[in-house]
């Protein structure tokens, strides 16, 4: 816990920035009936039956002191998922990043093994050497800040019914374009003297 709020509180520097990921997933709902739209007096009317389209995936990754966030919609959330979403992410998002201080939950497939199980070995080490990562501890998914921004996209974005992929990649889009526009950052309050205080249940007792 301590290891992540020490490097929330690192300052900003471009070449080694604090990345935040998470996962999650929505399912899509279809329409049996087209709603009826609004008009003067009476709200839209949205029919209670529905159908089920499956479930999509949601890449949620977040730089808090950049106002930086990305999300990626997929079908699944397998290790080749994530190593395909970290490769986009440092040779797209962060080309000239020396090291991405990655912050995420320790999920099986967040490992550098699944590196070397979707790319050749001189590939995968390439993407490992540029990546350091800090865990978050188990039951301690909270201080993930990109937890945070994914309850903003289903607060903002997702609290509706959206019937297919193409859908709600195209919606998404549009969200995360707009949110980078206006550089939401994350001011993260929580230090290690405050979980020395208010957390002394989860510390040993010498």
């Amino acid at each position: 816990m301590e290891d992540v709020l020490e490097v929330y509180h690192l300052p900003y520097d471009p070449a080694y920035p604090v990345v935040c990921m998470d996962e999650s997933s929505k399912q899509l709902i279809g329409e049996v009936r087209d709603p009826i739209p609004c008009k003067p007096g009476h709200p839209v009317r949205v029919d209670d039956e529905y159908v089920r389209n499956g479930v999509v995936e949601i890449f949620m990754e977040v730089e808090p002191l950049g106002g930086k966030r990305h999300v990626a919609i997929t079908e699944h959330r397998t290790r080749k998922d994530w190593a395909l979403q970290i490769k986009q992410m440092l040779d797209e998002r962060y080309p000239d990043a020396i090291k991405v201080r990655l912050v995420m939950d320790n999920l099986n497939t967040h490992s550098i093994a699944s590196l070397y199980e979707t790319f050749e070995p001189k590939e995968a080490r390439r993407l490992a050497e540029r990546l350091e990562i800090h865990y978050t501890p188990k039951h301690g998914s909270w201080l993930n800040m990109a937890e945070i921004e994914l309850s903003a996209l289903k607060g903002q974005c997702l609290d509706r019914r959206i019937p297919d992929m193409p859908t709600m990649q195209a919606e998404v889009a549009a969200w995360e374009k707009d949110r980078n526009n206006c550089t939401k950052k994350i001011n993260w309050q929580f230090t290690t003297s405050d979980a020395r205080i208010r957390l002394t249940r989860l510390y040993p007792k010498l």
